[in-house]
């Protein structure tokens, strides 16, 4: 179960719904109020007056008031002490509205008052530059339709289904699973991947997506067919279906992969079809040196972007387009604020990963290092203990969607100011993907001192994370006062509830300097964690993986890692 709760309305106030009542016909009585809200720097309403003009309290005039509220029925203002006895005098003047927070207060109930309408009308006063600016602010992408999930339906092939399958392939072998074993003991589809030369960057990788659950089903459900792609590409090479070299297409080898993993087969598998085709797709980093499995994770899903859907007119920003954006792809907004007048401007851009700075933790703690395999010239670390300094996920996560002052060489032009401003700058999740992988930022380039290195900071990652308080509705709510104003990213959907809950299934680390490194994977299958070191596969405990230094981590939605998770009998 979650712990979180949904939202719910506090009791009508009767005198709310009275001031609603005689709104002379209006449907939406609070919207006319926009044009009397002004944004105020950081992420705050109030009402809109002469620069000069100091509200006060008339009883109170001319002592100070630190609270001080107009009503809304005949716009006098009034102090919390003198503000009952207003609407006592007055019926029909309960409700007001406070002149420096733009909030809803009955001064008969002496307590606040939330109307949607109203917050809706304090959003839109914050994110509208003004009557005479020409452009609104920047739309969401086009293709985040809310999309109601439909529940789980468990499928049985029928006799015919059985039939179809059965003639021509040949079933799996299957293991009930010893965990703990080598051979038949472990898991379908778990097996090693050989060294081709300083190429344990792809072989993390691979293993990573190999046992990615919306990936692997595509290919094993055979939804990328390599034998009808290849014929497609010979038809559209002009019908030479023998002579000439077959396209490069990384989503065929792939499928080819998976084919042979889970064939059965326990010995070491080579990828080199697969790195011969990586080379052609991208030629600048077509050598046996060490690359980056970041940059390898991100040129490897733009091959099968290129390749999968290419007769699709569909385009990326959707997260649509093919099988790799559709499993990886999210939606990032990013909010810049104006120091001066408040106003935001609103930018979406996609992505398949999200990178992290490593937060600036005080704390520290001593990591125990063991010495394991190496090969092909790749170092490896060594036994003994170090002091590491600790960052978390979480404190990573909320350094990402922190508000950032930009500095004064990156001033952007704010609309209703129409001047360059200094702004603040704030990031937050508009759509989580299937598949959230976090690439952590270990490797520091400075071009001032000319000069690399790794950043050893030790990172603590949980196995289940709570995405919601990094998604851009959980952001706006809290800028704008948690007001009912339903925010970007909202989804009335109760069965939606779950799609931020993330569950770990694999990480690959580096471990060494940054011009010697070595890379291993760490795989989570049947609830039981995998040491994948190129070639070898072992079984490890939790403890072993919490201690190992994080490059990067892949997150499934929870309900697709149950699924991916139980044992499935032999029909």
């Amino acid at each position: 179960m979650s712990s979180r709760e949904p939202l719910r309305p506090p009791p009508p106030c009767p005198h709310l719904a009275g001031y609603r009542a005689n709104a002379h016909g209006l449907a939406k009585p609070f919207r006319s109020l926009q044009r009397c809200l002004r944004p105020r720097p950081p992420g705050r309403a109030e009402i809109r007056r002469d620069p000069h003009e100091v509200p006060r309290c008339g009883p109170c005039s001319p002592s100070p008031s630190p609270r001080l509220y107009a009503c809304l029925a005949c716009a006098a203002v009034s102090c919390p002490s003198h503000a009952p006895a207003h609407a006592a005098s007055r019926p029909g003047h309960e409700i007001a509205v406070d002149v420096d927070r733009a909030e809803l207060f009955c001064c008969a109930c002496r307590d606040q008052v939330y109307d949607r309408d109203f917050d809706a009308a304090v959003v839109l006063a914050q994110n509208t530059p003004s009557s005479s600016s020409a452009s609104p602010p920047s739309a969401p992408p086009g293709g985040l339709r809310k999309r109601r999930r439909v529940d789980y339906r468990p499928w049985a092939p029928g006799p015919t289904e059985r039939a179809v399958v059965g003639k021509g392939s040949s079933p799996l072998p299957f293991s009930d699973g010893g965990a703990a074993g080598l051979g038949s003991g472990l898991p379908s589809g778990l097996r090693g991947l050989n060294n081709l030369g300083n190429t344990c960057f792809m072989n993390s990788v691979l293993q990573a997506l190999l046992h990615t659950p919306p990936l692997r089903n595509y290919f094993l459900s055979d939804r990328h067919n390599r034998y009808v792609c290849q014929q497609k590409g010979r038809k559209k090479r002009g019908g030479n279906a023998a002579g000439g070299e077959s396209r490069v297409c990384l989503a065929c080898d792939l499928d080819a992969m998976y084919s042979a993993v889970f064939s059965g087969d326990r010995l070491p598998y080579s990828p080199a079809r697969f790195l011969y085709s990586w080379w052609q797709h991208a030629s600048n980093l077509a050598s046996y040196e060490q690359q980056d499995a970041h940059e390898f994770f991100i040129s490897m899903l733009d091959g099968i972007h290129e390749k999968v859907d290419e007769h699709k007119p569909t385009s990326q920003g959707n997260g649509e387009c093919c099988i790799a954006h559709r499993v990886f792809s999210g939606i990032l907004r990013s909010d810049v604020t104006c120091t001066i007048c408040g106003f935001t401007s609103t930018t979406y851009d996609p992505c398949v990963d999200i990178s992290l700075d490593l937060d600036s933790s005080q704390a520290s703690m001593k990591v125990a290092s063991s010495k394991s395999h190496a090969g092909n010239g790749e170092t490896q670390s060594t036994s003994g203990s170090q002091n590491f300094e600790i960052s978390t996920l979480r404190g990573c996560l909320e350094r990402f969607t922190r508000p950032e002052r930009l500095g004064s060489d990156q001033k952007f032009f704010c609309q209703h100011c129409q001047v360059r401003q200094e702004s603040l700058k704030q990031m937050s999740i508009r759509k989580l993907p299937l598949v959230t992988c976090f690439h952590i930022k270990r490797f520091e380039h400075s071009s001032v001192r000319k000069m690399s290195r790794k950043v050893d900071r030790y990172l603590q990652f949980p196995f289940s994370l709570d995405m919601a308080p990094y998604s851009s509705s959980a952001i706006l709510r809290s800028r704008f006062g948690n007001r009912m104003f339903a925010f970007d990213g909202d989804d009335s959907d109760s069965s939606t509830e779950f799609a931020s809950e993330f569950e770990l299934f694999a990480v690959v680390t580096h471990s060494g300097k940054l011009d010697a490194g070595h890379y291993v994977t760490f795989l989570r299958l049947n609830n039981q964690w995998y040491k994948c070191d190129d070639a070898w596969i072992t079984h490890v405990s939790e403890n072993v993986v919490r201690a190992s230094q994080a490059y990067m981590l892949f997150y499934v939605q929870k309900m697709l890692y149950y699924k991916a998770s139980e044992h499935v009998a032999p029909s």
